[in-house]
């Protein structure tokens, strides 16, 4: 600790802190215009001067360290003066256009123009300004506005890692551009918009739209992903003009990605849907009531309960998942639910229980952070989460962790990587296994901990003496020196971060994929527990997290009770005979085709988004009474006998649950356009037909009510009682001789060409495909393929390519991309004209497929 004295009163801070930390600790205010607490300090706009006894001058306070006995002046007329003078010089050639510039009423240089009362211009010089830059996507940049903080260009190196902006020419004709003058490592997060302290840096999208004082913010949270960033829906009227999020007391500490910043425009779309229909025609929410009801009535008259099916969704909130599988268990007396979950997160989920007795993330995304080790396996962060993302940067960018990328080809973060394993798609479970018999074979294990929480060591003995890493790198690709490089790596670091995301957990095996990962967890100490690692399954969709916890699957009751075991116990608090058994996406769909299946109600999902869709959209157009609860058109709704216009994310209360198990609530920002209604009014409306009486029951009960019959939430806050109050479920803590290390059988992987369906950075599911502002970076989608395989089909960049597969083909635009590796294709699953997943097996992100010209 160092002790020093500031405007004569003590303070003590860690060594190596600022002056104007230490100030700050004491409540002494220094102005500032550069400083951002979330980047290294620049010292660029010298605001923060400050006077030390002993040195021959001032010295900015954001970056010069503390020193033993050291004694500091904040406020003198000398100050105040010099302060004044650098304010004047950064406005000689500032434009006067304060009144159309969109920083009006939050520009930190108007504000701090008035505090350090600079009324008067001393200065000119030859203005050397350079001309507006209009050529990025959803972004403007003025420079004669740029002071030249270099926040902007800081944040997209430091935090968001894509080294986008760069400082062009020297003094007075310097000012902030892309690296090469176009926007190509650009992802378009806006995040150099929110920390510009002028109007230099401006979203197109909200450029003269609305004033900053005259809208309304309702604090809320993003649900694009399973982060679940903290925001603030910026309105006027009942529309959204923007999304903005504060540095402090947010866990995102005001980072967005593109999604949170620009992925709104959906909400305000013109098509949303604004009545109930029935066969395509508008009526009253009675009457679309009163035909549901008649159709269900009437197939359970002859077919009986198990006839009738739903897929429920992680774009509903906690509550609504809740009265989903309750309405269906209780009121129409079918098990038969499910949802996109089956194929992928419900697998990972599974896996990490089965082993670890976990389901979903061991720890806060902030451990990851903190860790000493990551190992990012099979997952993409910055598209699937990217506040995931960050914290792998912070760890191993400001930490000095190792990190470690694997998987079937290269993503964002591998360019930060110490060890990039690029293996043989369809052989991650061997590479887990390799890299775990390493861990093993090298004495890198903590016996220690191992004989405190495995169960089952000798089975976990014969199963490493077993692999053969020649075998292993010959299968995989990897070499040995790869491996044992990770190996060491993991071994020495004391906390250890698994990330593993969508190309595990949704391609063929990914359940035994997950459990391979989940034995490396135990073997690398990554559940030591503490506020460093662990291990964070990915899944990219909002509430995915909260909807299995709430049930909405034929295997679970809520809180993960299994539905067998705790049915009866249910069923008497309910006041219902529950049914016996269900099926899961794959029997509701073979029921279907089989004609077993007549009613299906879809709330807030599109099974044409599922792999197989084409599969999915024949049995659709098969089944008897379809019922789609959703916000926007899609083909499924042409498909519906009935149509429920739902809410937007902005338009409802209610809770959510991140990946990390944080409990947030949403805020109602804006009315639903039209008739449309909540989607848990919907329920508990519908819920109350079916039971012939009212469900008059609210959020916060239904959340006690959970509470009451699981230990899912404990003592936890509820939402609801203090304004987009976050909360924690229980903390995951291993028990004693809780590891239960399994063995995963190797199998045979497709060889050949293959075809891998996946995630955009710029987009979220197909929502975002109705918003205008990724739209306007990614308008549809494209084939990526590797130059080697592009030159043995003869295509060039920019043709159309076919792609054909055992189960269909379709066609595209091809992008050729470096860093595809041979013999792997690329494509998003965002955009329904691509038609990617129709290409898939079912329940499965890849597979064979030939490549040739359109």
């Amino acid at each position: 600790m160092v002790n020093l004295k500031i405007d004569g009163r003590d303070v003590e801070i860690t060594k190596g802190a600022t002056i104007l930390a230490a100030a700050e600790k004491i409540g002494i205010k220094i102005p500032t215009l550069c400083f951002l607490k979330k980047i290294s300090p620049t010292g660029a706009c010298r605001v923060c001067v400050v006077e030390i006894e002993g040195a021959d001058k001032p010295m900015t306070a954001c970056n010069t360290p503390v020193v033993e006995g050291m004694q500091v002046t904040t406020q003198t007329e000398k100050l105040k003066k010099i302060r004044q003078q650098v304010m004047q010089l950064m406005l000689v050639n500032h434009p006067l256009d304060c009144p159309v510039c969109d920083a009006g009423g939050e520009c930190d240089l108007q504000d701090s123009c008035y505090a350090l009362e600079v009324d008067t211009q001393r200065f000119e010089g030859e203005n050397l300004n350079h001309a507006d830059i209009k050529n990025w996507p959803l972004i403007e940049q003025v420079p004669s506005r740029c002071i030249l903080c270099e926040k902007c260009v800081k944040v997209c190196h430091e935090v968001v890692g894509a080294s986008a902006l760069a400082v062009h020419n020297l003094g007075e004709a310097a000012y902030i551009d892309t690296v090469d003058g176009k926007p190509l490592n650009c992802v378009f997060c806006g995040n150099c918009v929110a920390v510009c302290p002028t109007g230099t840096l401006n979203s197109k999208p909200f450029k003269f739209k609305a004033r900053p004082w005259a809208m309304r913010k309702t604090p809320s949270v993003c649900t694009l992903c399973a982060c679940h960033c903290q925001i603030d829906i910026n309105t006027q009227g009942n529309e959204i003009f923007r999304i903005t999020s504060d540095d402090e007391g947010t866990t995102n500490n005001g980072n967005l990605c593109i999604g949170g910043s620009f992925g709104y425009g959906y909400v305000n779309h013109a098509e949303r849907l604004t009545q109930p229909l029935i066969e395509q025609q508008p009526v009253s929410w009675d009457q679309a009531f009163d035909k549901i009801v008649e159709g269900v009535a009437a197939i359970r008259a002859t077919d009986g309960p198990q006839a009738l099916a739903g897929l429920g969704s992680p774009r509903l909130s906690n509550e609504e998942n809740y009265l989903f599988q309750k309405m269906f268990r209780v009121a129409l007396g079918s098990n038969n639910i499910d949802s996109e979950a089956r194929f992928g997160a419900l697998r990972a989920m599974q896996a990490t229980e089965s082993v670890l007795g976990l389901r979903g993330a061991s720890n806060l995304i902030s451990a990851i952070g903190k860790s000493e080790a990551v190992l990012v396996f099979g997952a993409d962060p910055t598209a699937e989460a990217p506040a995931v993302d960050w914290q792998v940067q912070n760890a191993c960018r400001r930490n000095d962790a190792k990190l470690i990328v694997a998987g079937m080809h290269r993503v964002q973060l591998s360019k930060f990587a110490n060890v990039s394993l690029i293996c043989t798609p369809g052989t991650e479970l061997e590479l887990a296994n390799g890299i775990s018999r390493l861990l093993y074979e090298r004495n890198l294990l903590d016996s220690d901990y191992l004989n405190q929480y495995l169960a089952n060591p000798d089975e976990l003995k014969v199963h490493l003496d077993a692999i053969d890493i020649d075998a292993v790198c010959s299968k995989t690709g990897v070499t040995r020196s790869q491996m044992e490089e990770t190996a060491d790596m993991l071994g020495a670091a004391k906390t250890v971060s698994i990330i593993f995301g969508a190309e595990i957990t949704k391609s063929a095996r990914g359940y035994e994929k997950s459990i391979a990962i989940s034995d490396l967890a135990i073997l690398c100490g990554a559940l030591r527990g503490g506020d460093a690692g662990g291990i964070f399954p990915l899944d990219e969709k909002g509430n995915m997290q909260g909807m299995l916890d709430m049930g909405v699957c034929p295997e679970y009751l809520p809180g993960y009770q299994p539905y067998s075991e705790s049915r009866e116990r249910f069923a008497k608090v309910w006041k219902a005979e529950l049914p016996e058994a269900g099926l899961d996406a794959f029997g509701i769909l073979e029921g279907i085709e089989a004609g077993r299946i007549k009613f299906l109600y879809l709330a807030a999902t599109n099974p044409l988004t599922f792999p197989n869709a084409n599969r999915w959209r024949k049995a659709l157009e098969k089944v008897n009474f379809l019922v789609v609860q959703d916000i926007l058109p899609t083909a499924v709704t042409k498909l519906a006998k009935v149509v429920l216009p739902g809410a937007s994310w902005a338009e409802k209360g209610g809770s959510v649950t991140s990946l990390d198990h944080r409990v947030r609530s949403l805020e109602k920002a804006i009315a639903s356009p039209g008739e449309a209604l909540e989607d848990w009014e919907i329920l508990a409306g519908l819920f109350g037909r079916l039971q012939k009486q009212p469900v008059s029951i609210s959020r916060s009960e239904i959340l006690a009510e959970v509470s009451s019959l699981s230990s899912l939430y404990g003592d936890i806050c509820f939402v609801g009682d203090e304004r987009n109050r976050p909360c924690l479920k229980q903390p995951y803590r291993p028990a004693r001789k809780g590891f239960h290390y399994q063995t995963p059988k190797v199998e045979e992987v497709e060889t050949g060409l293959q075809l891998v369906s996946g995630k955009s950075i710029y987009h979220f599911g197909t929502t975002s495909t109705w918003s205008s502002g990724p739209l306007e970076v990614e308008n549809h989608g494209v084939i990526c393929v590797s130059p080697a395989d592009a030159a043995v089909a003869g295509i060039v960049d920019g043709a159309r390519v076919k792609l054909t597969s055992r189960i269909g083909a379709t066609s595209g635009p091809v992008r050729i991309v470096e860093n595809l590796p041979g013999g792997l294709i690329f494509a998003p699953y965002h955009f329904a004209e691509l038609g990617i997943q129709g290409l898939l097996d079912d329940g499965c992100n890849r597979i064979g497929v030939q490549l040739a010209q359109a």
